[in-house]
């Protein structure tokens, strides 16, 4: 059983029935609708497609939905500009007439109040960098210092530049409420730069009565500069890789994830790694050795989930990228983790009961964990330490609970109604696992669950032999 997630950004390539149906057989846990492209009308669509697909293969999935973020972005041009190093390039707000040969508006009034001379901007995914020259009420004068073609709509970064942006744009706020209204299990807030912008978008779930979980995206330098802070205030960490790519340094990327990765499995919040895991196969049907290194890097050091994006949004191969994963995943955890699960922080009596259960079945040679949970925290605790063998069965009542779960690394969800006697929840457990094929006779099944003692329920660890 895979213990690492995938998921799946859907587009054009994927939005079929068929071809969901496929994402779903072959084993993607999430599916992520990324509202930079996505239209409301297509997702009031796609959402219940996908719950009806998901209810008819067999298996929980849950959706994702990604807000734009306070995205600084070019306008329309008529026609692209092609750059040569040297030219000039003025950057204008509220529609302010150019007499450069060479101009495009901005959606970001602000920008000429956050930018200094002599900053660098990139454009496009860093494709074409500029140096401010000087700023006017409405413009800001740059030089092109690499050779490149703007289009329209194309993202700006700010690379060490604070920004004014709200956290939550309009259009957020609108994708925010439909999706609480279609009932998404989790909501990305692009462009995490403080704990506060989390607060925001949390009070906004709640006037909404959504309990989606928030995933707080870390795309920036400012992200990275408050990251635990960022991580305590997020149900789930993802590292967007390719904007923060831009925004920091290349050669600390991969420090920055893994010093992420670790952060997040210390303070118990599970973490997503994002962004060009299989780029090649937008258009090629195999993958490149280095995108499968560093894929296999991901699941060694023992993400909750890995994030495909164009691969599957436009891509030529959506199903097969979701296999290649499957197969680089399925090999990598037989070889080992990491183990920076051993530095997770145990605060509580439950967490401690918890690890007390995953010492055990970490000494047990056919051990499986069965944990019971109406919240999924018991389930989060558990994925959280990274048992080294063990798969994780989590019976919950609760459906949207069950849909939650799929994020989390190492955890099978399961719905099960739960009885007023713990005993005989277990034995429903039990026989839940014995007519899937999930146990064998023999199999040491760890239980955490509660049991009555006198007028209460307490959390316990119980070892029974599957029968």
């Amino acid at each position: 059983m895979r213990k690492t997630k995938i998921i799946c950004t859907l587009g054009p390539a994927t939005e079929k029935t068929e071809t969901l149906r496929q994402l779903i057989e072959k084993g993607a846990d999430v599916f992520r609708l990324n509202m930079s492209h996505a239209k409301p009308g297509w997702v009031r669509e796609i959402v219940p497609r996908i719950r009806r697909l998901a209810d008819e293969v067999g298996r929980p999935v849950a959706i994702l939905l990604d807000t734009q973020g306070p995205a600084i972005r070019t306008g329309d041009l008529k026609t692209d500009l092609h750059l040569q190093p040297g030219n000039i390039l003025e950057l204008t707000v509220r529609g302010a007439e150019s007499e450069e040969k060479y101009s495009v508006d901005v959606n970001y009034e602000g920008l000429v109040d956050d930018v200094a001379v002599g900053d660098t901007l990139l454009v496009d995914n860093g494709m074409i960098r500029l140096v401010v020259l000087e700023k006017g009420a409405k413009r800001i004068r740059c030089k092109v210092m690499t050779l490149g073609t703007l289009g329209s709509r194309r993202h700006i970064n700010l690379p060490g530049v604070h920004v004014n942006l709200p956290p939550l744009t309009e259009k957020d706020i609108a994708d925010v409420t439909l999706g609480a209204e279609l009932g998404v299990d989790l909501v990305g807030l692009s462009f995490v730069r403080k704990k506060s912008d989390l607060e925001e978008l949390r009070r906004l779930l709640a006037g909404e009565k959504s309990k989606a979980l928030i995933v707080g995206k870390i795309e920036d330098q400012s992200a990275v500069e408050s990251i635990e802070d960022i991580i305590r205030a997020s149900d789930a960490v993802m590292i967007a890789r390719g904007d923060l790519g831009i925004e920091c340094p290349m050669e600390e990327l991969p420090i920055i994830q893994r010093r992420i990765v670790k952060m997040c499995l210390r303070l118990g919040k599970p973490v997503v790694v994002a962004t060009h895991m299989l780029e090649s196969m937008t258009t090629n049907p195999l993958p490149t050795r280095a995108e499968i290194t560093d894929v296999a890097n991901a699941v060694f050091e023992q993400a909750d989930a890995i994030m495909l994006s164009d691969e599957t949004t436009i891509g030529r191969y959506p199903v097969e990228c979701v296999e290649i994963l499957d197969r680089v995943a399925l090999r990598i955890e037989r070889s080992g983790g990491a183990g920076y699960a051993k530095s997770a922080i145990l605060e509580d009596a439950r967490q401690k009961t918890v690890a007390s259960a995953v010492v055990l079945a970490n000494s047990l040679g056919r051990a499986k964990i069965i944990v019971f949970t109406r919240h999924g925290t018991m389930a989060r605790n558990v994925s959280n330490l990274r048992p080294e063998h063990a798969p994780i069965f989590a019976f919950t009542p609760s459906e949207e609970v069950r849909r939650q779960l799929s994020i989390l690394w190492g955890v099978w969800p399961v719905r099960l109604e739960f009885t007023e006697d713990p005993n005989a929840t277990i034995e429903a457990a039990e026989k839940f696992l014995r007519e899937n094929r999930l146990s064998a006779p023999g199999d040491q099944l760890v239980i955490i669950s509660d049991v009555r003692g006198g007028e209460s329920l307490v959390d316990c660890v119980q070892l029974r032999t599957a029968k």
